[in-house]
């Protein structure tokens, strides 16, 4: 530990975040939680950020067993993840900046709170002058943060209280994510129960995406897809609390220039094994059973999922704080003083909040305040063939297409992508998904006489296929907008759209990071990640574009 114990400063506060440049084997931090957890006047929420090099690139939100601390792993030199961090931060733990660095003093005043401590086993001259410069004043061994600059306010933490509408996967993770920072939340539902919609399917998969540049698809896609593999566990796990299995995803290469393409990503050396491991021709055949004539990539955390049971798990986990208002039809939002009313059909009040989240996938945009968000809606019909006419799977198998393992004597493939909102199961796209599924196995005859059987479900897509975290624009009121920070919003009305194919591994984070935003929390994603899920981005992409802002999705559908 640190001669300076934060637990010193920390009485009083309903919130304290410390950040510490070196996680190291962790035993510091094990201290503060349990100095935390032992002292009767702790702040209800402790907030730990710290610095690691035993992590892929990024921000790696630790859940804890304790609802009121949360863990940042951030691997990422000092300089470069004080510069992407969202946080105000407390107390500072500085260890071993021995050499010439000083260019972190300046992002640690834009992060340090008002009278923010920091404590440290060594600094250098030049390193006390650029902190002193940027208004720390030291007192003996350690230094407060007492800069005469104003600090930006944080907005206000709204009343606890919140309606979610839509009970999918993104309806019921903001639930319980909401849930567990103790709101007290209503959940509006269309259906007569959840997963009704897109994440009705009986299987839906998780894999990574990877890239030889590891842009801000790939990177948001890893973070999303790690944090939900920790956030599973914490509701009990895939196989046990949730239906589904983690027995690993092999995506088979495309073509040569496909297989090229990722032994060049795998030679780069920044994947462990357990995460992504390249394999040739030979070994991907054996290990499949099948012949993998390219080489295939296998995602040994990887698997599939029932959405239907994630969500079963996410609403138990919700508890007594959650009203269920299911069965609800096509609702209205209208605007009522300093709240929201949600209307029914009839113009009957269902529930009424500041805070309001859309979640409602493919049917947001009917509601007046989103109709003009570029989301088009995509048709995807998945195939259940009987696990009696294919070959055995060890792995969920995808390509172009995926192939599930059978459970229930059932596998899932799948699915299509159609510009067409028909929701009747068709002969034309089972033939589709056979064609590629036999392609995916070499089995010509793979579910040849299979009956029509399946499922139709509609995916909510943006056009740079990723989702919408954060406040809703009011593009009424955009006028001539170059800034995101700088674009109107409906006041209290939020949005966790777009999840399009990957809604498994989107919803869990997508929802931390809409609550820790609503909370004043540090963000579980470096800022420029966080600015690429803004849903106002659209309105700076069509101002700098010169494009004249949709007047509703179906306009952007059709362009």
């Amino acid at each position: 530990m640190s001669p300076v114990n934060p637990a010193r400063f920390w009485h009083g506060r309903e919130r304290y975040t410390v950040f510490d440049n070196h996680y190291g084997n962790g035993a510091r931090v094990a201290a503060l939680i349990e100095a935390w957890r032992s002292d009767p006047e702790r702040p209800a929420r402790l907030h730990i950020v710290a610095l690691t090099d035993g992590l892929l690139p990024g921000v790696h939100r630790i859940p804890q067993s304790e609802a009121g601390v949360t863990l940042d792993l951030v691997s990422a030199p000092l300089d470069a993840a004080l510069a992407q961090l969202a946080a105000r931060i407390d107390f500072v733990q500085l260890h071993g900046l021995r050499g010439p660095n000083t260019g972190f003093a300046r992002a640690l005043a834009r992060l340090a709170a008002v009278d923010a401590r920091l404590a440290f086993d060594w600094l250098e001259a030049e390193q006390v002058a650029a902190l002193m410069a940027q208004g720390f004043v030291f007192e003996g061994g350690t230094a407060r943060f007492a800069s005469r600059k104003p600090r930006p306010l944080l907005p206000p933490v709204p009343a606890r209280q919140a309606v979610v509408i839509g009970a999918g996967l993104a309806g019921c993770a903001a639930a319980e994510r909401l849930c567990a920072r103790g709101w007290e939340v209503t959940l509006v539902e269309r259906y007569p129960e959840p997963a009704r919609g897109a994440s009705g399917n009986l299987a839906g998969i998780f894999m990574p995406l990877l890239s030889k540049d590891d842009n801000i698809p790939t990177r948001l896609t890893r973070a999303a897809y790690l944090y939900a593999l920790r956030y599973w566990d914490s509701l009990g796990g895939i196989g046990r609390a949730i239906e589904g299995a983690a027995c690993g995803v092999l995506q088979l290469a495309r073509d040569e220039q496909h297989a090229a393409a990722s032994r060049a990503i795998a030679a780069a050396g920044h994947y462990p094994p357990e995460f992504a491991e390249w394999l040739e021709a030979e070994r991907a055949s054996t290990l499949l059973g099948l012949p993998a004539p390219e080489g295939a990539w296998l995602f040994r955390q990887g698997g599939w999922a029932r959405p239907g049971s994630v969500c079963e798990a996410m609403l138990a986990a919700c508890g007594t704080r959650l009203t269920r208002r299911f069965g609800a039809g096509i609702v209205r939002l209208q605007r009522s003083g300093d709240e929201w009313a949600v209307l029914d059909g009839a113009g009957g009040t269902i529930a009424r909040a500041a805070t309001v989240i859309l979640a409602g996938g493919a049917g947001a945009t009917r509601l007046a305040q989103a109709a003009r968000l570029p989301l088009s809606t995509l048709r995807g019909q998945v195939t259940h063939l009987p696990a009696a006419t294919l070959p055995q799977l060890p792995f969920v198998l995808c390509r172009e297409a995926y192939l599930t393992p059978a459970a229930g004597g059932i596998a899932c493939a799948g699915a299509t992508y159609d510009l067409d909102t028909d929701p009747r199961l068709r002969a034309a796209s089972q033939e589709e998904n056979l064609e590629r599924l036999r392609a995916l196995v070499s089995q010509p005859d793979a579910g040849r006489a299979a009956p029509l059987a399946g499922r139709v479900g509609f995916r909510s897509v943006a056009p740079d296929r990723l989702p919408l975290v954060g406040a809703l624009p009011d593009f009424e009121a955009a006028g001539s907008t170059e800034r995101l920070r700088d674009v109107p919003r409906h006041p209290g009305l939020y949005g966790l759209l777009g999840y399009a194919s990957r809604g498994l591994i989107w919803a869990p984070l997508c929802a931390e990071l809409l609550v820790s935003r609503l909370e004043n929390a540090p963000l579980p994603l470096e800022m420029n990640l966080v600015d690429a899920l803004d849903p106002a981005r659209f309105v700076l992409r069509a101002r700098r574009s010169g494009r004249n802002l949709p007047t509703s999705a179906a306009d952007l559908a059709h362009k």
